[in-house]
């Protein structure tokens, strides 16, 4: 008798910690902010690793300005690294955008051909705990401006 209460009691406090944990994922509503910016690719610095010419391995790194999502003033700059994983394909990146009120850093895929969708992991000063995604989208065939489409929660 003495077991079937504690199994009772067992599966009541299993049903009320479900119950609480619902409550507690409904009740905190994440804050969604979109942010949009171009990123001047003036300084993008392939470094070549390993086989002559494009390779897996080799490095691209950069330090751009960034601007408004008019294109008309400059708001931050970025920073940061990729390596390619696919030749002629795609590299693998990370990167910080430094603005007024604080950072926020991206990592994800940068693909040569269309646009790609980077991770947002985290940020500094007003950005502190985001998360969310970035659009990256290429504004001409030679990848000297990018569309920065940041979609945040906190």
């Amino acid at each position: 008798m003495q077991r079937n209460f504690l199994n009772v009691l067992s599966a009541t406090s299993a049903v009320s910690l479900v119950a609480g944990g619902l409550v507690f994922a409904t009740g905190a509503q994440a804050k969604m902010t979109t942010l949009t910016f171009v990123e001047h690719a003036a300084t993008d610095t392939p470094i070549d690793t390993g086989e002559k010419g494009d390779s897996t391995g080799d490095l691209l790194t950069f330090a751009n300005e960034v601007f408004d999502a008019q294109d008309k003033k400059k708001v931050g700059s970025d920073s940061g690294w990729c390596i390619r994983v696919v030749a002629g394909k795609s590299y693998e990146c990370f990167w910080t955008l430094t603005l007024a009120d604080g950072q926020i850093t991206v990592e994800g895929p940068f693909l040569d051909a269309g646009d790609s969708v980077l991770a947002v992991t985290g940020g500094t000063g007003k950005y502190a705990g985001v998360r969310g995604e970035m659009a990256l989208h290429a504004r001409d065939a030679k990848g000297s401006a990018f569309d920065f489409k940041y979609k945040l929660m906190q």
